[in-house]
């Protein structure tokens, strides 16, 4: 837990550092890459993690990787060299990006689709969000083959189960009853 303290206290300072120079926009950018990639990359994430790694080599690499990111994403990674805790960097893309939507009043709809979403099922999520928030939201897609079809959405606390999946369940109790 206290990494993801850390991570948030690096993030804040990123953040702010990012609205003093009027950039928070591209270095949420460059954090939601970063995330990504940490994440979709076994063999990067490893690399970060491993302890025997020079720092050195670690910020090199990242550099070499994330070589268009921002002059502040640059300096986070500097900062991550001095204070040598690269193995927080995906922690601390994450909570720029949670506070950087936060400062925005952007709130994130996790939507859980059988399939990729196409524009017909985005369009019924986006008018069921309307109901439930009128922040601006941005959606993250999780493809779930177990809900069958429909969609489950979740925004902040709030969630709307419209799966099959659910609706089984619904028929199944009051058949049973």
């Amino acid at each position: 837990m206290a990494s993801t303290r850390a991570a948030i206290r690096y993030a804040k300072a990123i953040l702010d550092l990012a609205n003093s120079k009027g950039v928070a926009e591209v270095v949420n950018n460059d954090m939601k890459s970063i995330a990504s990639t940490i994440d979709t990359n076994a063999e990067l994430s490893t690399f970060i993690q491993n302890p025997t790694t020079k720092v050195e080599v670690k910020e090199s690499a990242l550099l070499e990787v994330f070589a268009n990111v921002n002059g502040v994403t640059k300096g986070l990674f500097h900062l991550l060299f001095e204070n040598k805790r690269f193995e927080i960097l995906a922690e601390i893309a994450i909570e720029y990006s949670k506070l950087f939507d936060e400062g925005n009043g952007i709130e994130v709809a996790k939507v859980t689709t059988a399939i990729p979403m196409d524009a017909a099922l985005e369009a019924k999520v986006l008018a069921k969000i309307a109901t439930l928030s009128d922040k601006k939201i941005t959606i993250e897609n999780t493809v779930d083959a177990s809900i069958i079809g429909g969609f489950i959405l979740r925004i902040g606390d709030q969630q709307y189960n419209a799966s099959v999946a659910n609706r089984l369940q619904v028929l199944k109790r009051e058949l049973s009853n």
